[in-house]
């Protein structure tokens, strides 16, 4: 009886999903503008462009199709961390996607219990009530979890891309200054010989200080803050400090170069260290077995002697 009731329940919410996916709920005008914009930074007295999508167009999923009208009136309540949508502004993928996609595979992970428990029932296998309760929620927020690490694990790898450019952007930027242009004929040239997203970022903040007539380390500090590539930050930091205080920028420019590319090289050496890590870890399971392959019988023999 309880199975029945269980599984009617999850047909009649798949049922629910679907009726608002095909009738959705009218979007208020005020609401839609605000997406259309991005929203914009309150209090802000200056001129924002709007930057361009970070990561690659990306076709949605079928997950994401599920649960988006679920997930449009979710939108309101902090489910969404400050690092996640962080991480999301970097691979490019909307927060209602995402939400749509968490809450998907949290109703999937927590109905897929209940149908596996009606499965027995059907087969005359009796389960306790608590053991598939227990089971179910720690699918369902598992299956809720489970997309903020896949963006946190690719959001990572596109912030180390980011990084490797901005250090040859620096180096562009030397080289430039050395051959006698000023600092922002500089910053122009060189975000303009890249290519890729990170370049693309790179020249829309260039833009929109050259636009709003603003230093162009102000912008470049935002686009890090957004990002989160404190290297960014550090650099519109270090160099607005020595704009000020009139010191060299092309010495601040170029010992910043050499610091990204030291971490860089850090980086890479310790990813390097921990894939050498565990290609041993298969030797070291090879080995053990062999171990007892060879081991159990003697083993087996001393212990059935006695």
């Amino acid at each position: 009886m309880t199975a029945a009731l269980v599984c009617g329940g999850g047909i009649g919410f798949g049922l629910l999903l679907i009726v608002r996916g095909l009738v959705p709920a009218r979007v208020p005008l005020a609401v839609a503008l605000d997406r259309l914009h991005g929203g914009g930074r309150s209090g802000a007295a200056r001129v924002t462009l709007p930057r361009p999508a970070v990561g690659l167009a990306e076709d949605e999923g079928f997950t994401s199709v599920i649960g988006r009208p679920l997930a449009r009136r979710l939108q309101g309540l902090p489910l969404l961390p400050g690092r996640t949508r962080a991480d999301l502004l970097v691979i490019g993928r909307t927060p209602e996607r995402h939400l749509a996609e968490k809450v998907t595979l949290c109703f999937s992970g927590f109905l897929l219990v209940p149908a596996a428990v009606a499965v027995l029932a059907l087969g005359g296998v009796a389960v306790p009530l608590e053991v598939p309760l227990w089971m179910a929620l720690v699918l369902g927020a598992g299956g809720f979890v489970l997309p903020d690490l896949g963006v946190h694990s690719e959001a990572s790898k596109r912030r180390a891309d980011f990084r490797h450019a901005l250090g040859s952007f620096l180096d562009l930027v030397v080289i430039a200054l050395a051959g006698g242009a000023g600092v922002e004929g500089a910053l122009a040239e060189a975000a303009g010989v890249g290519q890729g997203w990170a370049f693309g970022q790179l020249r829309q903040a260039l833009e929109e200080a050259r636009l709003t007539r603003v230093a162009p380390w102000g912008p470049l500090g935002r686009l890090g803050e957004d990002l989160g590539v404190e290297d960014l930050c550090e650099l519109a930091a270090s160099v607005g400090l020595a704009g000020s205080e009139g010191a060299k920028v092309r010495a601040t420019l170029s010992a910043k170069a050499g610091s990204i590319r030291a971490h860089s090289l850090a980086d890479a050496q310790a990813a390097a260290e921990a894939m050498s890590e565990r290609m041993s870890l298969p030797v070291v399971v090879l080995f053990a077995g062999f171990l007892l392959f060879v081991g159990y019988p003697a083993l087996a023999h001393v212990v059935t002697g006695f």
